[in-house]
């Protein structure tokens, strides 16, 4: 039998260490010679030592190789002897379990030192972070530090808030000198903030007009326990939703197609899950959002009426850590994994729980989006599931280049079956809706010198709404679809001509094709139609900035290749404070769009989502075009903030199919155009622990279509009085908060009461002449944060939708029953809903 390898390998091993520890006795013995009689090799008496106690040494060869110590008295104990040869060879004698003592070298640790410095002005830099393999330190006022490290080999890292990081090797650093070590500024591009704490914790108001949302500072709203940006902006003066869903947020009377909500940069044509009720946004990958209702930055296309902008984790994270977490809809889970000292990964699911269970909350959802569609009680077999799947990856390539890829998929679906008996057979037929986006894009940012850096993005973003609709009664099978494919290239500039002016200049591409598919088996019918359209832009804008005053203005210039069509876009933004408390504000916007959604029927894909996406085509459907400005003033001092806003805005372009007309105008093609004028006033008191707001709006919007029989009439969705009141109370790691919000009723048209049908039609009363009764509702919302052991936080939480259970009615509409009698329809919002969730994080 052939011996093994390694049998062999450990003999040999053990002879050449033989032979090399003779090697080396011989010349310590030729060295030594004088103090051969007093000392003797360590491990000799190791050997000794073994054979002498019950004990075991493990160590590795070159801990002891080559190591000469004196004879220890022989009558003395093991742990005698152990403190005996510590301080003969500065090793570590350490007793283990089972009778064992290991040997280790001792950590020879040592203190590097340096100055941190401004480059640009030479000024000490206080509070930085001075990060080793085991210890840290943080600069003092002067910008000196010391830190003590055991690896002359490990990487040091240099960071502070608004420069650029510095990895150095240990090694690097002089010794006994503490040299001036010089830290880059990064180059900013968001302004200033000038009210913190707007609304609530974590919602700041910055000097360009935006209001920035951190979620890594938040505290809580009223009926929210999850941190969902779309949802928060609803908490705002002058944004609402006129069905409270997440996929018509109206941003000052604008309906939600005309909003540009942006996840890292790539446009996203879904926003909801649920088919609206949920933001499809993860709430665990999304740390920081930016809303802009005007004066927005010149570099961003589309949204006449707002801008919505998410954003994930920019930084490279260095620990691994997770969570899971279970609400009464969803449960969902959390994964940030550093991949060496330069790169990390986010990736975070959710998925519905409803094919496990039916809570109350999904009850409640699911009640909300069958109103006024082909889901109906005799539906059976009703399976309806959601999921979305993120990912980050963040990469440090160097001090002067970032990378950053993402990828976002999200999916909503719901199947039933319907079942009728004919001649005593029973036929069951099946319809289905589909709703989901894949979006994937890659970020790259080069810092070229100290004032001048670029950024390049590329994306690609797929959406696809699908319906199969198995009619009975007419026998037939309608297949819609409708598709958006969007790819898109973002070059920018930032170039630093010191620290008040900065410039930017940029291009954008942007290619966006539409589909939509009407299929129908019996009698056979069968249309598609395909759009696209190329746009190229290319925009500048400069950043001013001095104690007081924070200006920026841009201009942008899109040129389509479909139109022929050239497009200039001037935009402003201007911050002036005056009197140490106050600030006046001035923001305008010019801006346009392509595409925009449309309702053909309101049993178009089951009635659930019926809007389409569609492009601009010449003059049947013209592009959207919107102008802006506002006027604002605010206050801030010892916890009191109080701001007052007027704005004017005008758009024109838009299609009545688009502005879901309940009335003899429901199927009409005409194009118009709608105006607001309003006002938003906001208070915010801060008492310790205690927060409280008010805030009230109130618009005038109208539309104008002069292809109605009245011309000028209220907007669909003209709330003209709006008022939230709500306070929130945090003591330790509990947080509660509630709020009531009131709205006047949206318009409505009625039929005429002596003579509401003349012959197969209602005859209406003037378009919005009514008005539906005052909405109310009144949340609640509670968190707690606790430790369940070392490493280990639990996070827990409920709130109550509505708690009143208010009937409030949304949507108004008439129609005529087969017995030729006026039928009237309500469409009604959530109604009392409950959630709770629970989250452990480690």
């Amino acid at each position: 039998m052939t011996q093994p390898i390694t049998s062999n390998y450990l003999k040999t091993s053990q002879k050449s260490n033989i032979l090399l520890r003779l090697f080396f006795a011989f010349f310590a013995f030729l060295s030594y010679s004088q103090n051969s009689n007093d000392k003797i090799l360590l491990v000799d008496i190791i050997s000794d030592l073994e054979n002498r106690f019950e004990y075991k040494f493990t160590y590795a060869d070159d801990t002891i190789e080559d190591i000469y110590v004196s004879k220890p008295k022989r009558n003395i104990s093991i742990e005698q002897i152990l403190e005996f040869l510590k301080k003969e060879t500065s090793l570590k004698f350490s007793k283990l379990a089972n009778n064992f003592i290991s040997i280790n070298k001792k950590n020879v640790s040592f203190v590097i030192c340096g100055k941190l410095e401004d480059k640009r002005t030479g000024l000490p830099l206080e509070s930085a972070t001075i990060q080793g393999k085991k210890n840290s330190s943080i600069s003092k006022e002067d910008g000196s530090f010391e830190l003590e490290i055991s690896n002359p080999r490990e990487t040091i890292l240099i960071g502070h808030l608004g420069y650029r990081t510095i990895y150095r090797l240990a090694d690097s650093f002089r010794p006994n000198e503490c040299a001036p070590i010089f830290m880059n500024p990064k180059i900013e591009t968001l302004s200033e903030v000038i009210l913190n704490d707007y609304i609530t914790k974590g919602i700041d108001k910055s000097a360009d007009g935006s209001l920035q949302i951190d979620y890594n500072n938040f505290d809580i709203l009223p009926g929210l326990i999850e941190t969902d940006v779309l949802q928060t902006v609803q908490a705002l003066p002058g944004i609402h939703s006129a069905d409270e869903t997440v996929s018509n947020i109206n941003i000052r009377g604008g309906t939600h197609d005309q909003n540009l909500i942006l996840w890292d940069g790539i446009k996203m044509y879904q926003s909801g899950h649920f088919f609206g009720l949920i933001s499809a946004f993860n709430p665990r990958l999304t740390k920081k959002a930016v809303l802009l209702k005007n004066g927005t930055n010149a570099e961003y296309t589309d949204g006449v009426s707002g801008t919505i902008i998410m954003n994930t984790d920019e930084n490279v994270n260095d620990d691994f850590n997770m969570s899971v977490g279970l609400n009464m809809i969803n449960a969902d889970a959390f994964m940030d994994i550093p991949i060496g000292k330069k790169s990390s990964l986010q990736i975070a699911g959710r998925k519905s729980i409803s094919d496990v269970v039916e809570s109350p909350t999904y009850e409640e959802y699911f009640k909300r989006i069958s109103q006024d569609s082909e889901l109906t009680p005799e539906n059976e077999n009703i399976i309806f599931d959601f999921y979305d799947v993120g990912l980050r990856w963040n990469y440090n390539i160097s001090d002067n280049d970032n990378l950053r890829v993402n990828f976002l998929a999200i999916n909503n679906e719901l199947v039933f079956t319907e079942n009728i008996n004919t001649n005593t057979i029973e036929e069951s037929r099946q319809s289905s809706l589909m709703q989901n986006s894949f979006a994937g894009g890659v970020w790259y940012e080069r810092s070229w010198s100290e004032t001048f850096k670029s950024v390049l993005q590329v994306y690609e973003t797929d959406y696809l709404l699908k319906a199969v609709n198995a009619n009975f009664q007419d026998g037939q099978r309608f297949l819609q679809e409708n598709i958006v494919s969007e790819t898109g290239a973002k070059l920018k500039t930032y170039y630093d001509f010191n620290e008040a002016i900065t410039l930017l200049n940029g291009y954008q591409f942007i290619e966006t094709g539409v589909s939509t598919l009407n299929d129908i088996d019996e009698p056979p019918f069968r249309i598609k139609e395909n759009r696209v359209i190329r746009t190229h832009s290319t925009f500048s804008q400069l950043y001013y900035k001095s104690k007081s005053t924070k200006v920026n203005v841009g201009v942008r210039y899109n040129f389509n290749e479909k139109f022929d069509s050239h497009i200039i876009e001037p935009r402003l933004s201007f911050n002036q404070k005056f009197l140490k408390y106050f600030n006046v504000e001035v923001l305008g916007e010019f801006k346009h769009q392509n595409i925009s959604q449309l309702i053909n029927e309101q049993n178009d894909f089951l009635g659930i989502e019926k809007r389409k996406w569609i492009l601009s085509e010449e003059e049947e459907i013209p592009i959207i075009k919107s102008k802006q400005a506002s006027l604002g003033l605010y206050y801030n001092r010892k916890g009191l903030l109080m701001s007052i806003e007027g704005y004017y805005k005008t758009v024109e372009g838009i299609k009545a199919k688009g502005q879901r007309f309940r009335n003899e105008f429901e199927l009409e093609d005409a194009i118009g155009e709608y105006t607001v004028i309003g006002v938003d006033f906001l208070i915010n008191k801060r008492f310790n622990d205690i927060n409280t707001w008010m805030s009230y709006s109130h618009a005038q919007n109208n539309y104008i279509f002069t292809a109605f029989s009245d011309e000028e009439f209220p907007n669909n969705i003209d709330i003209r009085h709006s008022l939230a009141v709500g306070a929130s109370y945090t003591i330790n790691n509990l947080k509660i908060s509630t709020g009531v919000n009131w709205n006047s009723g949206l318009p409505t048209t009625k039929p005429i009461a002596d003579n509401p049908i003349s012959g197969d039609d209602i005859n209406f009363e003037k378009i919005n002449s009514s008005r539906l009764d005052e909405y109310l509702r009144l949340d609640i919302s509670a968190t707690y944060d606790f430790k369940i052991a070392k490493g280990v936080l639990a996070h827990t939480g409920v709130s109550v939708w509505n708690l009143t259970n208010s009937q409030n009615v949304i949507n108004k509409y008439y129609r005529i029953d087969q017995n030729n009698a006026l039928q009237e329809e309500n469409e009604f919002p959530l109604g009392l809903t409950p959630n709770v969730t629970f989250r452990v994080s480690f």
